[in-house]
């Protein structure tokens, strides 16, 4: 493992500890050149779909775009690193029980928007409001509308 300071090769692990359920191994190490101190994750391979865009291309499902989407809608929310992990480990976890080659970004996107609704409406909403491409306020207006509606029904 190279050292993110120096470069350096070679180094020590000092501390490794299960995380996210016992999913990834999270190691501590020390750089035998600078002395430093960085932290590593070691997670099982798996293999994912394809994902299948809207214009037909296809491509590997990365893991870091859908973190990255889910990040922006949540900016200034009280929406921690962890809750956002574990909104895309649950993503992921079901591309491989599906068992399939290709998925569409309908699938992601729709799961995304599913968890962000549960866990913050705002976000949520922001998220969907760049997922479907709202043409027109009325469109936006009529999803606002049925997250309302679908609120209130919660609540009863």
């Amino acid at each position: 493992m190279k050292c993110p300071f120096c470069a350096e090769l070679e180094n020590k692990v000092i501390d490794s500890r299960l995380s996210n359920q016992g999913a990834v191994i999270r190691r501590r190490r020390e750089c035998l050149g600078c002395e430093r101190r960085f932290t590593t994750y070691e997670r099982v391979e798996e293999i994912l779909p394809m994902v299948v865009k809207k214009d037909g291309r296809r491509e590997n499902f990365d893991r870091h775009k859908v973190i990255a989407g889910i990040q922006l809608a949540c900016q200034k929310r009280p929406v921690s690193s962890e809750q956002i992990e574990a909104i895309v480990d649950g993503i992921e976890r079901r591309l491989q029980e599906l068992g399939e080659k290709e998925v569409p970004t309908s699938f992601i996107g729709e799961s995304v928007m599913r968890e962000l609704s549960r866990l913050d409406e705002v976000a949520y909403v922001r998220f969907a409001s760049v997922y479907r491409s709202f043409k027109d306020l009325g469109e936006f207006m009529s999803e606002l509308k049925e997250l309302i509606h679908e609120r209130k029904g919660k609540q009863k």
